[in-house]
Order: C-alpha cells, then sequence, then structure tokens
C-alpha cells in the first residue's frame, strides 16, 4: 500500500530487471498473500490495479545499503479480490491445487483475458480502464 500511496511499483525486491520490462500504458495488478511481510494475517487477494505511467525506471535510496528502483503507477481505486474464486478461471494458474507455487517468483505476465477477469473482481471495467 506503501506504492500505492507514493505512486510507484518496486519489484523483486527492487531489482531494475522486472520493472525494465514494463512498458508505459500496460497495466499491473498485485497479489497479496499476508497483510504484511514477512509475518503478517494470510490475506491472498489481489490488492491493487492500475497503469505504468511512462515505463521510465528510476532509483531511490530508501537506506544507505537498500537502493531500490521503481516505476511510475497510476493506481485507480478498486477493492480487494480474494483469489479463491478466481483460481478455476484463472489460465496462468496450471496447477489448480498448487496455485499459489505460480507466486513464487513475485513478476508474471498474465493474458488480457486472465487480467480482464482479475479487474471485474476489483471492480474495474477492463475496456474503458485499460484496452487501448
Amino acid at each position: 500500500m506503501i506504492g500505492v500511496k507514493g505512486g510507484f511499483i518496486q519489484l523483486n525486491h527492487g531489482k531494475r530487471a522486472p520493472l525494465q520490462r514494463l512498458s508505459a500504458s500496460d497495466g499491473v495488478v498485485f497479489y497479496s498473500p499476508r497483510t504484511s511481510y514477512p509475518d503478517g494475517e494470510p490475506l491472498q487477494a489481489f490488492t491493487a490495479i492500475g497503469r505504468v505511467k511512462t515505463g521510465e525506471v528510476y532509483q531511490v535510496e530508501m537506506t544507505s545499503r537498500f537502493k531500490p528502483f521503481r516505476a511510475e503507477v497510476k493506481f485507480l481505486k478498486a477493492k480487494e479480490a480474494p483469489i479463491r474464486p478466481l483460481i478455476d478461471r484463472l489460465s496462468f494458474i496450471k496447477d489448480k491445487s498448487h496455485w499459489g507455487a505460480r507466486f513464487r517468483f513475485g513478476h508474471l505476465n498474465i493474458s488480457e483475458v486472465d487480467f480482464a477477469l482479475i479487474a471485474a473482481a476489483m471492480g474495474r471495467d477492463f475496456q474503458k480502464d485499460f484496452a487501448s
């Protein structure tokens, strides 16, 4: 939620490479396994959705030892959407019994159909908000 309030994303513990794969106007959606990292209560919901602004990657200094990379995102008002009711319809989750494994690497591309399904569950209209 810090990123939502600040209008930015930071992926894979601040690495540059995943952000460089994003382009201006790409849709992004965030899945949160817990309310906070690493020991928060289980949440298992999509919690934020938006569009990449310019696709430019920049670095910030949070501490002398942690200087993560970020990209600007225009987040949209949306409601949390629990993942469990969506699992059977999400094509990027191949193994429905071990669905959480798909999120282990922090960043993945999903189809427009899956994105639209998640957006609708979050109360957003894909055609209005994301279709180019």
